[in-house]
C-alpha cells in the first residue's frame, strides 16, 4: 500500500483529521500509519522523514511528541456552521416552549372561514329582517355586539396569557345589576365601585394563580361564585334607573372594541409579544412556577379581563329595553369562551389569530339576534355549549397546524466537527505511554483469495 504523508502537511490554523490518519486520533502524537515502513517500489519518502523525523525520534524513545506545527489533511476541514433558524432562535428559552415561530397561515385560512361565515349571517338577516341591520335597530345591535366583544377580548386575553378567566360572565351580570340599581347617580359615579371591586377581585385571583401557582380554572371559578352571591341577593329583575342611551355611542362603542381586538392580534403576532403574554403556558409540569414575568402578566390580563366584564355588564343593562334578570351569568362565560375559542385562541395559551375574535363576535351576535327575530327559542346557555365545543375544535386545529416548523438538520449541522479534547484529556494522553512502534505490517490472513488485480499486487515479475 502506497504511503501517503499528506497528514504531515504544516499549516498555520486548522486541525488533524483523525478519519485521514487510519491510526491514532490524538493531536498530540500526530496520526500513525499502520502501513508506516512498508516498501513501495517507486515511492520517495525522503521529505516526509525528514519533516517528521523528530517526531518519530521521541516517540520511540517513549516521549510524548511535541508536534512543531499543525498539520492540514488534504480535505478541506469542515468548519462549525451555525443554520438560520438557530441564529433566529438564539434569544428563545427553552422552558417556554418550542424555539420558533408560531404558523400565523392556519389562523389566517380559518378566518377567512368565519368571514365566509359572518357574510352568509349577514345576508340573512339583510334577506329576512331588513330592520334589523338599518337604523335604531342596527344601533341596538352594534351597542350588544360590543358587550359581546368585551368578554370575548377579555377571554381571548385571558385564554392567550395561559390563565382563563371563568368569571366573567357573572361579574357581568354582577355589574349589569349593579348599575341597572345606581344609574340615576350618573355612568361614573354607578361604575366606579364596580370597576374597583374588579380590580380588587382580580388581584386577590392573580395572588392565587401567580403567587401560589394554583390552576387559574379554579381560582377564577371561586370568583364566580363569588360574584353569583352579590347576584343572588336579588330574588327579582331590576328596572335601569338612569336614563343613559348608549345607542348615541354605538359607532364609538363597537369600532373601539374592533379596533383594539386587530391591534392586540397584530401584536400578538410578534413572537416576543406572543411568548412573553403566553409565558404562564405550561410546557412541562404544570405544578412548576413560570417565574416572576409570568406571574405579572397573569395579574394584567386578569385584571383586564375583570374590569372589561364591567363594562360588558354595564352595556348589557344599559342597551336592554327591559329590566336585567338575576342570572347566574355562567352563560356569558360560556359565551366569550366559545367565541375567543372560536376566534382561534388556543385553549393551553399563547397561540391565537388576528381578527378571529371580532369576526367570531359578529357571527356570534348576528346569531343571536337572527335567532330572535324568527322565535327560535334557543337558550344562551345551548348555544354557549354549542360555540364551545366547535371552538375546542378550533384549538385541535391551531396546535397542531399552528407550532413552529422543526429544524430539520440543525444537529447535524451543528455536529460536523468534533469538539477539542477537554484539559483534563490532554492530561491523561500525556501521562499515557505510547504505543511500541512496529515497522512489521499486520498478519495477513491466510486463506485463499481472489487477485483483485489479476498479479503481484506490489510489482509482479510477469511484465
Amino acid at each position: 500500500m502506497a504511503y501517503d504523508d499528506s497528514i504531515y502537511r504544516r499549516r498555520e490554523t486548522g486541525s488533524m483529521d483523525p478519519a485521514g490518519a487510519g491510526g491514532r486520533e490524538d493531536p498530540r502524537y500526530g496520526a500513525a500509519d499502520p502501513g508506516y515502513g512498508t516498501a513501495d517500489p517507486g515511492y520517495d519518502d525522503t521529505d516526509s522523514r525528514a519533516s517528521s523525523g523528530h517526531v518519530m525520534g521521541r516517540f520511540m524513545d517513549g516521549q510524548p511528541a511535541e508536534p512543531a506545527g499543525r498539520f492540514e489533511p488534504d480535505e478541506p476541514v469542515r468548519r462549525r456552521t451555525v443554520p438560520p433558524a438557530a441564529l433566529e432562535n438564539v434569544f428563545d428559552d427553552p422552558a417556554h416552549g418550542e424555539p420558533g415561530r408560531d404558523r400565523i397561515v392556519v389562523h389566517l385560512l380559518w378566518e377567512l372561514v368565519l368571514l365566509v361565515a359572518v357574510a352568509a349571517l349577514a345576508f340573512l338577516c339583510n334577506r329576512d329582517y331588513p330592520d334589523l341591520v338599518r337604523g335604531a335597530r342596527l344601533e341596538s345591535l352594534l351597542v350588544f355586539g360590543a358587550a359581546i366583544g368585551l368578554l370575548t377580548l377579555a377571554a381571548a386575553l385571558t385564554l392567550r396569557s395561559g390563565a382563563p378567566n371563568l368569571a366573567l360572565g357573572p361579574v357581568a351580570v354582577a355589574a349589569a345589576l349593579h348599575f341597572a340599581e345606581n344609574s340615576d347617580r350618573g355612568v361614573v359615579a354607578a361604575m366606579l365601585p364596580a370597576t374597583v371591586a374588579a380590580v380588587v377581585l382580580g388581584l386577590v385571583v392573580s395572588l392565587l394563580v401567580a403567587g401560589f401557582h394554583v390552576p387559574a380554572w379554579a381560582a377564577t371559578l371561586a370568583a364566580g361564585l363569588a360574584a353569583i352571591v352579590f347576584i343572588e341577593q336579588r330574588t327579582a329583575p331590576v328596572d335601569v334607573q338612569g336614563d343613559y342611551d348608549p345607542t348615541q355611542h354605538a359607532i364609538y362603542l363597537f369600532g373601539g372594541f374592533a379596533a383594539v381586538a386587530v391591534l392586540a392580534g397584530l401584536f400578538g403576532t410578534l413572537k416576543t409579544v406572543r411568548r412573553t403574554v403566553g409565558r404562564f403556558r405550561p410546557v412541562g409540569d404544570p405544578a412548576l412556577r413560570r417565574g416572576t414575568a409570568a406571574g405579572v402578566i397573569v395579574t394584567l390580563s386578569t385584571v383586564i379581563s375583570m374590569v372589561f366584564a364591567v363594562v360588558a355588564g354595564m352595556l348589557l343593562a344599559a342597551g336592554s329595553s327591559g329590566p336585567v334578570a338575576p342570572t347566574t351569568g355562567i352563560e356569558w362565560t360560556g359565551l366569550a369562551m366559545g367565541a375567543a375559542l372560536i376566534g382561534g385562541a388556543s385553549a393551553f395559551g399563547r397561540r391565537g389569530g388576528i381578527a378571529g375574535g371580532l369576526l367570531a363576535t359578529v357571527a356570534l351576535t348576528l346569531f343571536i339576534q337572527y335567532a330572535d327575530e324568527r322565535n327560535l327559542d334557543i337558550a344562551l346557555s345551548a348555544v354557549a355549549a354549542v360555540v364551545v365545543a366547535v371552538g375546542l375544535l378550533v384549538t385541535r386545529l391551531v396546535e397542531t397546524y399552528g407550532r413552529p416548523r422543526p429544524v430539520v438538520g440543525r444537529t447535524e449541522e451543528w455536529e460536523e466537527e468534533p469538539a477539542p479534547a477537554s484539559t483534563t484529556s490532554w492530561e491523561a494522553a500525556r501521562t499515557q505511554p505510547p504505543e511500541p512502534w512496529t515497522s512489521s505490517l499486520p498478519n495477513q490472513p491466510t486463506d485463499n483469495r481472489a487477485d483483485r488485480w489479476g498479479g503481484d499486487r506490489w510489482g509482479g515479475s510477469d511484465r
